[in-house]
């Protein structure tokens, strides 16, 4: 109803004497409508009864009975009048809740930049301390390679320079020789073939030569030390990631509804391990009955979460996060087609991203403590070893649309060969 067509129906249903809605609405014979009360004492303090709108006389005091129609009328009007004030109540907090929401995403979009200028910033700062090493580490080179050819340089100038003595000193005593030789003073010639006899001292250059400066592996060592400093400043990096997806930790327990019959979940439900023996469990619709696996207790369908899981002293388990949705029963392919983002460990020596196909993950030390970050509107699933703080591996662009679990899965016991349990630690 618009406002023009509300207020001239408003119009019709209202009282030329109170001016308000009709209470009781009757009709005088001559078709005039008002309230009761107010008609009736109208012509209680007048001498005449007359219509208040036409003045038409009425010689004797008309019965006044209730017009039910005007009164259904009235009351459909009040009914709509406040249907309709309702409405507009609804209106304007629809109208301040999308005010409040352009708010929170102007404020979203602020501290996103916020943090996209932090990164940008932490950014610049590690790629120009890595351009810095670089650099520093080329200049190093070949300052080190322009040092060996200036002493080669220096070296061979030494021997030219001696070389070019005695050249010096030879022609000299060859010019003395030829001189005497065309003497025709025989006494004098005799006199000086006595001291022309003996050579000029010389050195004997024939072992003497420049060999050029070795430089097998000078680039290698030049690189290998860049590559010491490139692994501490990645190590730096890798302990403020890591401290940074920390920040999510949230506080996970086993459930033992969806644990397999021969799981054993310690009372604080932070601990679980194969027993090898079957226990006489309710075959429940969340419970897992071929796989020895076992769910957390939350959920999570947005935002970012972290937890980690102590692996050390067991040879085969598996671990990540899993979607509400998965089968449970019978045998268990895991990957992200089927709902699974995990990591495996099997025969106490191979690292696995469970994708299709499966990667074979390349480790430099074993694995003790296991650190698994999710970020559900970022598609991101990222494990860690938190001992040495190194990425592991990551899933991207995950598309999850359902809630995710904590998923632990420690294998068979395997006669007490891998009986270790997963433990699902503090921070």
């Amino acid at each position: 109803m618009s406002a023009a067509s509300c207020l001239l129906y408003e119009d019709q249903f209202r009282c030329s004497i109170c001016l308000d809605v009709f209470t009781d609405p009757v009709s005088t014979p001559c078709g005039h409508n008002f309230c009761k009360t107010c008609i009736t004492q109208h012509w209680d303090e007048n001498d005449q009864c007359k219509c208040p709108l036409c003045t038409e006389i009425f010689y004797s005091r008309p019965r006044l009975r209730i017009n039910t129609f005007i009164r259904e009328m009235v009351a459909q009007f009040k009914h709509e009048a406040q249907h309709g004030m309702k409405t507009e109540d609804e209106i304007q907090q629809m109208i301040q809740k999308r005010r409040l929401k352009i708010e929170e995403v102007k404020e979203s979009v602020k501290m996103s930049k916020v943090a996209a200028d932090r990164e940008k910033a932490e950014g610049v700062q590690v790629f120009t301390a890595l351009k810095e090493s670089v650099e520093r580490g080329l200049d190093q080179l070949i300052k080190e390679i322009e040092d060996k050819q200036k002493a080669t340089e220096k070296q061979a100038e030494g021997f030219i320079k001696d070389l070019e003595q005695e050249v010096s000193e030879l022609m000299k005593r060859s010019s003395e020789v030829k001189h005497l030789s065309h003497s025709e003073d025989h006494l004098h010639l005799l006199q000086s073939f006595s001291s022309l006899k003996a050579a000029p001292p010389t050195k004997d250059w024939t072992e003497v030569s420049v060999r050029p400066p070795s430089y097998e592996g000078t680039v290698v060592r030049a690189v290998t030390q860049l590559e010491e400093t490139l692994s501490k400043d990645m190590k730096k990096l890798l302990e403020a990631e890591l401290k940074r997806v920390q920040q999510y930790a949230v506080d996970v327990t086993l459930d033992p509804d969806t644990a397999h019959p021969h799981l054993i979940l310690s009372d604080d439900k932070k601990q679980v391990h194969d027993s090898d023996v079957w226990k006489n469990l309710p075959d429940n619709p969340e419970r897992f009955s071929r796989c020895v696996n076992v769910l957390g207790k939350q959920s999570f369908s947005s935002g970012r979460f972290y937890f980690q899981v102590q692996v050390e002293g067991k040879s085969d388990w598996d671990l990540g996060v899993a979607r509400e949705s998965i089968s449970r029963k019978g045998s268990i392919k895991a990957s992200p087609l089927s709902g699974y983002w995990t990591l495996s460990f099997m025969y106490g020596n191979e690292y696995t991203a469970n994708v299709e196909p499966p990667v074979r993950l390349s480790l430099r030390s074993r694995l003790e403590k296991v650190g698994v970050f999710v970020d559900y509107e970022e598609g991101l699933v990222s494990f860690h070893d938190v001992d040495t703080a190194a990425l592991i591996y990551s899933f991207t662009g995950c598309s999850f649309n359902d809630k995710l679990y904590p998923f632990f899965c420690p294998e068979l016991n395997d006669g007490g060969k891998n009986s270790a349990p997963l433990i699902i630690c503090p921070i």
